[in-house]
């Protein structure tokens, strides 16, 4: 029976005869059912119309599907001694994008900012001998295909090696998670944000919202809560959710001045 991928979020479900009924993250308020109603892709027929492309972004060979698809997210593969950590994930995965990953050291692990991005974390893991895959217990309800290699981890932080720490900052969804990579940016530290704090079209700026396609912002405590969880970790660089969405530089001063933007804005 065919895996089924939903065509507006990109989030993967069990094998079925059928196509699910409907998506929970697409009928909840943040997310959207298409306008032609709710519809899927067996993972096959998704592999005929697009495919995985990767590239450099600002240092990090980044994946992506190409024409655009669902969200529209990238992933991140961030280098370590062991292997590389797949930060976000993208709702295929092909074998020559496997093979471009084996060729950069593969995947020890994936982790994830929210549950719009959990695209093909089973296919990814299993690809490479079922790596565990981080996800935030607090978002557990959202997973739309369970499976054995997911980690729910708890509280308000996780480590996953001495350069990398998962930090559960809230905001977007309960368990929403940003990375700090200690050894990013040569050294003056990095955070990779997902769409937790959205990286500007001008790049000078990140901001902040509930949900970006029905434009329900955040409210204070939870952008005050985000700007306190980021505050002891030294990053010079942020890496959003998209190709080229990035602070290049002087991003921790970039971070403040957004929050105290974003919080002048709405009082």
């Amino acid at each position: 029976m065919p895996l089924w991928t939903c065509e507006t979020c990109g989030a993967q479900f069990p094998a079925s005869g059928d196509p699910p009924a409907s998506c929970p993250v697409c009928e909840d308020e943040r997310q959207f059912v298409g306008w032609k109603g709710q519809t899927f892709l067996t993972r096959e027929a998704l592999a005929e119309r697009h495919g995985v492309v990767w590239r450099d972004d600002l240092g990090l060979s980044g994946l992506a599907l190409e024409p655009s698809f669902a969200i529209g997210q990238r992933a991140l593969l961030v280098p370590l001694a062991d292997g590389c950590v797949m930060w976000d994930c993208v709702p295929l995965a092909t074998p020559e994008a496997i093979a471009h990953v084996r060729s950069l050291g593969g995947l020890k692990a994936i982790a994830i900012s929210h549950p719009h991005y959990y695209g093909a974390l089973a296919d990814w893991s299993e690809a490479f001998g079922g790596i565990p895959v981080y996800l935030h217990a607090d978002d557990r309800e959202w997973v739309t295909r369970p499976h054995a290699s997911i980690v729910h981890w708890t509280g308000d932080s996780h480590r996953i090696s001495d350069d990398l720490v998962l930090l559960r900052s809230g905001g977007h969804f309960a368990g929403a998670t940003m990375l700090h990579w200690r050894q990013g940016a040569d050294g003056k530290g990095a955070l990779l944000t997902g769409d937790i704090a959205q990286v500007t079209m001008d790049r000078r700026f990140v901001s902040f919202m509930y949900s970006y396609p029905n434009y329900m912002p955040l409210n204070a405590a939870a952008v005050r809560r985000i700007a306190g969880v980021v505050e002891p970790f030294a990053f010079d660089r942020i890496y959003g959710a998209w190709w080229g969405r990035n602070i290049a530089t002087g991003a921790k001063a970039a971070f403040a001045a957004s929050v105290a933007r974003y919080l002048a804005a709405i009082a």
